[in-house]
């Protein structure tokens, strides 16, 4: 009895010592669980704040080069106002559309059902009708179309001044950053350039034709423009009428 007694008040001594192993093992557990988890959100907070000071460079390089298409005609709050909200719009519709990589990727989680939309077209609809919305006087929207019906085919809004080429305009592309805009000239965009010796790129050497690849289609950008406000129907007036006797 006395030997039992004797274990009992070592193993009662014992136990804060088990008790306090346990509970810095659960703490450290906590601690490295904690630590992924700082870390987790640390990288994300890194990685929209880098996006952020790139979308606002870019969104002040855009309503610059947007103004420099016509100096004295085009509206410089206009431009500032495109700029801004066709880059807001973008990485909204990609959140949306539920895009985490590659956009080739994403086309083909879109050919086998895991996702709606989010292909090229989709991006110029969708930020065309945001657009088409702040009805611009001294800017206008097209819809551009490269190598169509052919399984490269990409569609981008082209930006123009009025009465302005659509060869001179300006190029947004939603898609090919998976959300991020991409811009430029339309005859700087050398990845849709036709090629003058396929060959040559095959080997490795550049070719740069200097032909864009980017077409307007008319039946999309007659949907890109603001509708006509519509008329409020007039009163018919009511005839006095002659009084007959």
């Amino acid at each position: 009895m006395g030997q039992l007694r004797q274990k009992g008040r070592v193993a009662s001594a014992a136990w804060p010592f088990y008790f306090a192993a346990a509970t810095r093992a659960q703490l450290a557990k906590i601690l490295n669980v904690d630590c992924r988890i700082v870390l987790a959100v640390a990288l994300v907070l890194f990685f929209e704040t880098t996006a952020q000071s790139q979308d606002e460079k870019s969104i002040s390089d855009l309503r610059s080069a947007l103004i420099a298409l016509s100096p004295g005609t085009v509206d410089p709050n206009e431009a500032a106002l495109l700029s801004e909200t066709a880059h807001d719009i973008s990485r909204q519709l990609a959140r949306e559309y539920g895009v985490t990589g590659d956009p080739a990727v994403h086309n083909y989680l879109i050919s086998i059902g895991a996702r709606k939309r989010g292909i090229c077209a989709d991006y110029v609809h969708d930020i065309g009708a945001r657009l088409r919305e702040l009805r611009f006087k001294t800017l206008v929207l097209h819809w551009g179309t490269a190598w169509e019906k052919e399984s490269t085919e990409n569609n981008g809004l082209v930006v123009t001044a009025r009465n302005q080429a659509f060869e001179d305009g300006i190029i947004l592309d939603g898609w090919r950053r998976a959300g991020r805009l991409f811009w430029c000239r339309v005859r700087d965009d050398h990845e849709y350039e036709i090629e003058l010796y396929p060959a040559l790129n095959q080997l490795g050497k550049q070719s740069r034709s200097g032909i864009t690849a980017w077409k307007e289609d008319l039946k999309g950008t007659t949907s890109l423009q603001p509708q006509p406000a519509s008329l409020k129907p007039q009163k018919k007036r009511k005839s006095s009428g002659q009084v007959r006797n």
